[in-house]
């Protein structure tokens, strides 16, 4: 097989050297460089890389890509598409050569998206942006996708032992994601998938009225029919309406999300944040244990890392402290504790939890666990 490694990028020369480590397993690799002011071109054809430098002008993150991706050649069996703020683990390209068969048109495999302080994963997800040579195009103006425009129907597979991980630039802006995303919604106001981006994008923004307006669009759209977008939909609303002080709704917005995929963590832990701020330790306890149920880690982007770390735990001791559960309270204190050992809060609640199981039959004062 031929396997060629395609990018854009401005302004990346400090990700050379360990992007073409990873990406050294491919048999070439091609980059647009779209007008970087440092030394990045310099670097990666130093390093072997094709480069080609061009501006794209309006800026828009799909042209961009069918650019780079016109840059493979032609004889590509495999064409994968990274960034370079992105690693593979070793051996990936064995992975992918041991996943694929001629027949398919695409694989998927395991991206982490970020990472937590401490190093261990944060928000995990699978991608597919490995694929066959023709019959793609990349389209949207900001989270861009490959649509297939082949021949016959679409052939994808996961491709198991396949690992890239994500480092981004934390000072870099993503400025120019809302404008673009308003860009493409004016393009498309039918497009689904780009008016809940737009939601959220008004959410990370604290624009909450147009946050609320904009995903109950997204909800009243014929094809916005994946439950678990929709559901984060949902629960951008009702932290949205939070924020607004309107309490009663962002209740009932939260159960919906709930009823709309049950089988997510985050609807659950999102309700069971809701009923801590109000102290409904019962409900807490319940929203949690509901959480702590789903042991399977979806492959969607719509999973966040917080669910499947400390979170979850921390919630549900408390909800137990506070509904006379103490070993039980001690028992989740102790998993939170696991998954976030340098957490000065959890540690502290630990600790307190043990010594009042110690002397229970002692008359001392009652200690509370910190919640925040």
């Amino acid at each position: 097989m031929k396997v060629v490694v395609y990018a854009i990028c401005k302004n990346e020369a400090q990700f050379v050297d360990r992007w073409m480590d990873s990406m050294g397993e491919a048999d070439e690799v091609v980059v647009l460089d779209t007008g970087s002011t440092d030394a990045t071109a310099e670097r990666l054809r130093a390093r072997g890389v094709q480069v080609t430098v061009e501006e794209i002008r309006p800026w828009r993150f799909d042209e961009a890509r069918n650019r780079s991706l016109s840059l493979v050649p032609e004889d590509a069996d495999l064409c994968v598409c990274t960034d370079l703020d992105e690693v593979f683990h070793p051996g990936w390209r064995a992975a992918m050569e041991a996943a694929w068969t001629p027949e398919l048109c695409q694989l998927r495999y395991r991206y982490t998206w970020s990472f937590q302080e401490d190093g261990r994963e944060g928000h995990v997800f699978w991608i597919e942006k490995a694929h066959s040579r023709r019959g793609w195009k990349w389209v949207n103006p900001v989270h861009e996708v490959l649509a297939w425009q082949g021949p016959g129907p679409l052939r994808s597979a996961p491709a198991p032992g396949v690992q890239l991980d994500h480092h981004p630039d934390p000072s870099k802006s993503r400025g120019q994601y809302l404008p673009l995303l308003e860009l493409a919604v004016a393009e498309d106001p039918s497009n689904d998938r780009n008016m809940h981006y737009l939601g959220r994008e008004y959410f990370f923004y604290r624009r909450w009225e147009e946050c609320v307006i904009v995903l109950k669009k997204h909800l009243t759209l014929p094809t916005a029919t994946w439950p678990d977008e929709r559901c984060a939909s949902m629960r951008y609303i009702a932290k949205a309406l939070t924020a607004l002080e309107r309490d009663g709704e962002a209740e009932q917005w939260h159960i919906r999300a709930v009823g709309e995929a049950p089988w997510l963590r985050e609807p659950w832990l999102d309700y069971a944040m809701y009923l801590y701020r109000h102290q409904d330790w019962p409900g807490v306890r319940f929203t949690s244990a509901r959480a702590l149920a789903i042991r399977e880690r979806p492959q969607t982007y719509i999973t966040e890392g917080e669910s499947w770390g400390s979170l979850p735990y921390d919630l549900a001791s408390l909800g137990r402290y506070y509904t006379g559960d103490l070993p039980g309270a001690l028992e989740m204190a102790r998993e939170a504790c696991a998954l976030a050992p340098k957490d000065e809060r959890l540690r502290g609640n630990l600790a307190l939890i043990e010594r009042k199981l110690t002397r229970q039959m002692e008359k001392t004062p009652d200690e509370r666990p910190h919640t925040s």
